[in-house]
């Protein structure tokens, strides 16, 4: 049950963020889309992937997008509408390509679930903390510095 309602969360949050016409609301919509894949993660018995995919994608990348989505001048004007004329082909494109998928995965024996042992996780937690402690502080001292020039930046006089 739950691996489907992940789902549906998942098809309907990325369909709106490649048809939705405000920027902003894409990335909102992407921010959705990636938790419904750290769920899948979690679901699935890899909770170190999980916590990497919230705190890599969701909370680094996605803030940096929205960063730069604010620091673009005049998102909220309307634009020209602008189309290639390219529609059709991408759809019968879109749609080969889901029934080769689909087609592979139905021949493809799955394996098992597989459970990632808790020694290589200790390790590298340990690893991090110890042998590593130095650049990792280092690592956050350059994002914190980054974060604030961006704030920096993005303050208006």
């Amino acid at each position: 049950m739950s691996f489907y309602f992940l789902a549906a969360i998942l098809l309907v949050s990325a369909l709106l963020v490649v048809t939705l016409r405000n920027i902003f609301h894409c990335a909102l919509f992407l921010i959705i889309a990636l938790l419904a894949t750290a769920g899948f993660y979690f679901y699935l018995g890899a909770p170190f992937v999980g916590v990497m995919q919230l705190l890599i994608y969701v909370g680094a990348i996605m803030v940096l997008i929205i960063f730069a989505i604010m620091l673009t001048a005049r998102i909220s004007d309307r634009l020209k509408k602008v189309s290639t004329g390219l529609a059709a082909p991408a759809l019968i494109a879109s749609l080969a390509l889901f029934y080769f998928l689909l087609t592979e995965l139905r021949r493809t024996p799955l394996p098992g679930r597989v459970s990632a042992p808790l020694d290589a996780l200790n390790g590298l937690g340990l690893a991090l903390m110890t042998t590593y402690v130095l650049p990792f502080e280092l690592i956050s001292l350059i994002l914190l510095a980054a974060l604030v020039a961006a704030i920096v930046l993005a303050r208006k006089d």
